[in-house]
């Protein structure tokens, strides 16, 4: 058997497990729609009247979301250290040890300078 038919036979059963779900909620859901329900949730706080050109958000949320997406890669590359451990031996630990040190660092630097803070 080809390898790739079972990751070809789990892409057509998501698929069709989330086109089935989209259809069976619009075919089961209610249909009564009010303005109140086309509104947009701001969790009870009534929403503030935004410029025309969009309003400005403060530099500290893109600055937490670029660490978070730079923190997230780096702990990825884990796994394939977890999994291939025994064939790595001591190199693989040594390596591994090296790179949690320079993401200590980096989260240190970032620590220190307040970047986690949120305002």
């Amino acid at each position: 058997m080809n390898p790739i038919v079972p990751i070809l036979f789990l892409g057509l059963l998501a698929f069709g497990f989330a086109a089935f779900s989209i259809l069976a909620g619009s075919l089961s859901g209610p249909k009564r729609y009010s303005r109140v329900k086309l509104d947009a949730y701001e969790c009870g706080i009534e929403p503030t009247p935004q410029p025309i050109g969009g309003g400005r958000f403060p530099v500290k949320y893109y600055l937490t979301a670029m660490l978070f997406i730079l923190f997230d890669i780096e702990i990825v590359f884990l796994y394939p250290w977890a999994v291939a451990f025994d064939q790595l031996a001591i190199f693989g630990l040594i390596e591994m040890l090296l790179f949690i040190l320079t993401l200590g660092v980096a989260y240190a630097y970032v620590w220190r300078r307040g970047g986690l803070e949120w305002d």
